[in-house]
């Protein structure tokens, strides 16, 4: 029985406490495979970059990527895990097309890492720890591509292509302990903890994280107990949710679901789901196997991992600034407040103000450029900041321009314009346009004579007292200089005229 209506999300949570596991899988940066020397590179022709290994032709024998070892050590130490002295692989047996070998590669009851937390800071600046049970490594598996049908999905689909270049890369899946205590704010927790942990990951260099390119991808586990109560419910797990957004929202609708099912007198079904980014929904994928429907059993065709203890506090030592140790520094440096600072954080805008200043701006004009005009455009094109066509020197060198005088704010955003619209560099555009400010005393005297002549009843105003009325004239001294002037000096000299003092 299928329940396409949802409970009200406050009358969800009235009733129940929800229940949250996570689980990431991080594809890394390596140039080759886990267990063969296959490149890694994307855009290759289909089935270009496979060997017999990561196609699980027999008498292949796989080795382990010694960079996707060190990578899991960085990632289990980023996130306050201990390290295993001994670890080793295991084979997980299912069949699935995009699965050559009909299993996977993978750590099951002795991952490299466990026993961890990441704290993540929500938007009012409350800080909520998430616990880590685990972070092993794995194996990618092949693509599918569903042809003939109007989803994508096989469901209807005529036919099916497979592409191996993908089988073989290698992954860390970060699994968390059980989520509880978040209550309403259980979504938000959900997004805020795979944001934190994307930032940790780019911040370690260990992948780009991109969650568009399935190079992070987030399993949302949730199930739903009722007040009071201290046994988890039944479990649903929304599959390969790859945006931020859409984590919250799978995890929303998820408890909105269950407590809809729960409240009819229905029992949730362990299944894996798919979710749907065009409305936020979630649909039934296929009943979810425990693990030992996997028949798990040490791989044999490969030495256990034994990484000793000076080699992990070795790479202890060159783990960078993480990324809300950072962020903190940055505040202080740059004399703003959590609000601020949260804002800067949402809108993807931190290393970009860093660059920016970098390449010679101050603080102040980098977040304000970035954070005002550019954000305002991001938004109009449905973009992120960092998809603009302008760079952080693009940015700085308006800046500077504004900072000797040769552009106003104005003229900046003309400029800010047309760098985004292709024309140039900023001086380029300057040049162009004919954007420079101007400041030739003999043009501004000569504009605002004609503005005084041209609006006497307001002169006659400013020069019986009413000082605020010089606002009229600098207004008309703009419009003549096409808004170039420097109106701070256009002020000065009208009122100089007037023989006023302000």
């Amino acid at each position: 029985m299928s329940f396409t209506e949802l409970l009200s999300y406050d009358a969800a949570l009235a009733q129940y406490d929800p229940v949250m596991g996570l689980e990431v899988h991080v594809e890394l940066g390596t140039k080759t495979k886990m267990f063969c020397g296959c490149s890694t590179e994307l855009g290759a022709e289909p089935n270009s970059q496979t060997c017999p290994t990561c196609l699980g032709l027999p008498g292949s024998l796989p080795v382990v990527n010694a960079v996707g070892v060190e990578s899991a050590i960085k990632i289990g130490l980023a996130l306050n895990c201990e390290i295993a002295e001994w670890c080793r692989f295991a084979r997980k047996n299912y069949f699935y097309p995009d699965m050559p070998k009909n299993f996977q590669t993978s750590q099951y009851d002795e991952p490299i890492a466990f026993n961890g937390y990441l704290d993540v800071q929500l938007e009012d600046g409350e800080v909520f720890r998430v616990e880590i049970e685990r972070a092993h490594m794995e194996e990618d598996t092949g693509k599918s591509t569903h042809v003939g049908g109007a989803t994508g999905r096989i469901h209807g689909a005529s036919h099916s292509l497979l592409d191996y270049n993908r089988a073989g890369i290698p992954l860390i899946e970060i699994v968390t302990k059980p989520i509880v205590g978040a209550g309403e704010r259980a979504p938000e927790v959900a997004k805020a903890y795979v944001a934190e942990l994307r930032e940790l990951i780019k911040a370690l260099g260990v992948s780009e994280a991109r969650m568009e390119m399935g190079q992070m991808r987030c399993d949302v586990n949730l199930s739903l107990m009722p007040k009071g109560a201290e046994k988890f419910g039944t479990r649903s797990e929304t599959k390969n949710v790859n945006s931020l957004r859409s984590v919250e929202r799978a995890a929303r609708y998820e408890i909105q679901r269950h407590a809809a099912v729960l409240q009819s007198g229905g029992t949730i079904v362990q299944e894996t789901r798919h979710f749907h980014e065009d409305d936020g929904s979630t649909t039934s994928g296929r009943v979810k196997e425990e693990a030992e429907d996997y028949r798990y059993f040490p791989e044999p065709d490969l030495v256990p991992v034994a990484p000793s203890r000076e080699w992990v506090e070795e790479l202890r030592a060159t783990l960078p600034e993480l990324p809300r140790v950072r962020r903190n520094r940055l505040r202080e440096e740059w004399g703003i407040g959590e609000f601020d600072m949260q804002s800067i954080l949402n809108a993807g805008a931190v290393d970009l103000i860093v660059a920016t200043i970098e390449a010679g701006a101050d603080s102040a004009a980098a977040r304000k450029w970035w954070m005002g005009e550019l954000a305002r455009n991001a938004n109009e094109q449905g973009k992120g900041l960092d998809e603009l066509a302008i760079t952080p020197a693009d940015v700085a060198r308006v800046a500077a321009l504004v900072a000797e005088g040769s552009l106003n704010d104005k003229l900046a955003r003309q400029v800010l314009e047309g760098v985004l619209a292709g024309e140039g560099s900023p001086d380029e555009v300057v040049e162009k346009r004919g954007l420079k400010v101007v400041s030739d005393e003999g043009a501004l005297g000569a504009a605002v004579d004609e503005a005084i002549a041209g609006n006497a009843a307001i002169a006659d105003k400013i020069r019986g007292g009413k000082v605020a009325a010089v606002g009229a004239l600098v207004g008309a001294v703009m419009k003549t200089t096409r808004g170039q002037a420097d109106a701070a000096r256009v002020k000065e000299l009208i009122l100089e005229k007037l023989g006023v003092s302000e």
